[in-house]
């Protein structure tokens, strides 16, 4: 059983009653989701954590942090056996509810569990123990949301996934069902929950950590000043980041990219640039690409851009506009999904309406000739902080 700890807030957490199990799609990457398991995993420090697949040497430059934590705390699936399994993520989905099933939580009173709407986690043999899923939205490419590949290129492929898909989404609902609590990340996420599988939730916004002190010294990337924009997090196709790359170029305005390349799509996008399609940081007339960073260096990038440009087509909740606005950084970003609960327009921000680049230069060229203050856009931010999340978290789980 487990015992109480102190946890990484200070207070302590009484895990011994009832015993609990956190549950994630697979941990081959780090963006809002895995910030949710990491959030979950502080709070409860003895819960152990079950994953079809842990691949730590995918997590960049969050990865002394998170073994530190999570160490002797990870439960693989047999996908750990499967020779080249990080490779094959994607096929892998159709034997993820086995794996999961196989899992033994006989001895929990509590599941948590973390769905990106990926893996089907939700489909676990609970047992007698009580299922609440914090859920980052049903499966993207099940119900005709942008995705992070395009398979639309490929016919046999495409006609292929229309036949799977089928199925996936009769055992998506299935195993819906098998949920006592649902939890969405945004009002965007539940109603998405609602239709799709006719269960109503709570919505409780990711924890988003808000920069205290910007740690200079761990600076390593030469920023003149803070002229330039900034777009950025995970380099996938549905984040549309080719949409603010040519509203800049239009603009003659240098925009800054990180983040970690996703499919093969950041060489994509520096053709875009007018780059050379290279695995290395290059730099061009208006277009510079930074590679993944850490936390410090993110929110340095933040806090010294003119603007935050978010373009990503009906994201479930949207993290990283959040956080450019814990730094005082307003946002340009496409009106859709969870953004338009988080940046308010011109106060925060501007919200543009068509997903074009001319569009996108459009808003940018109103936002110059805003006075949005630093202080508008902390407080909005605060909203949606780590202490928010965990408070309203505790309250819920304390009540089931």
């Amino acid at each position: 059983m487990q015992s109480k700890a102190k946890s990484a807030f200070g207070g302590k957490i009484d895990n011994s009653k009832p015993k609990i199990a956190l549950v994630h799609d697979y941990l081959k990457e780090y963006g809002g989701a895995e910030g949710v398991l990491e959030t979950l995993s502080d709070l409860f420090p003895n819960a152990p954590i079950y994953t079809s697949l842990y691949c730590p040497h995918y997590l960049g430059p969050h990865r002394p942090r998170l073994e530190k934590k999570w160490a002797g705390r990870i439960h693989q699936s047999f996908f750990r056996f499967i020779p080249f399994a990080p490779k094959l993520i994607s096929p892998l989905r159709l034997l993820s509810p086995l794996a999961f099933r196989l899992f033994d939580f006989s001895t929990f009173d509590l599941i948590i569990s973390s769905a990106t709407g990926a893996y089907f986690p939700n489909a676990v043999n609970k047992k007698s123990a009580k299922l609440v899923c914090y859920c980052h939205t049903p499966p993207r490419y099940l119900y005709g949301l942008p995705t992070a590949r395009n398979l639309t290129t490929n016919r046999f492929l495409a006609a292929l996934a229309a036949v799977l898909n089928h199925f996936l989404r009769l055992l998506d609902f299935k195993f819906a069902q098998n949920v006592d609590q649902f939890v969405a990340n945004s009002r965007t996420t539940a109603a998405r929950i609602q239709k799709f599988y006719r269960k109503s939730s709570v919505v409780i916004n990711p924890p988003v950590e808000l920069p205290k002190k910007l740690k200079i010294e761990n600076w390593k990337l030469k920023i003149p000043g803070n002229e330039y924009y900034l777009a950025g997090g995970r380099l996938a196709r549905a984040k549309r980041y080719d949409i603010a790359i040519q509203a800049c170029n239009q603009l003659k305005l240098p925009l800054k990219v990180f983040g970690r390349d996703f499919a093969g799509f950041e060489s994509e996008l520096k053709k875009i640039a007018g780059l050379p399609a290279v695995a290395s940081a290059e730099a061009g007339p208006t277009i510079e690409f930074v590679g993944e960073v850490t936390n410090d260096q993110k929110y340095r990038l933040m806090s010294q851009s003119q603007a935050f440009i978010f373009c990503s087509d009906n994201e479930d909740f949207g993290i990283m506009p959040v956080e450019a606005m814990a730094c005082g950084t307003p946002v340009v970003a496409y009106r859709s999904g969870g953004v338009t609960e988080t940046v308010v327009d011109g106060q925060t921000g501007v919200l543009f309406d068509e997903l074009a680049p001319s569009s996108c230069a459009a808003a940018i060229q109103k936002l110059q000739k805003l006075k949005i203050k630093s202080q508008n856009c902390r407080s909005r931010a605060r909203l949606f902080s780590r202490p928010a999340f965990i408070q309203k978290i505790t309250n819920l789980l304390s009540s089931l």
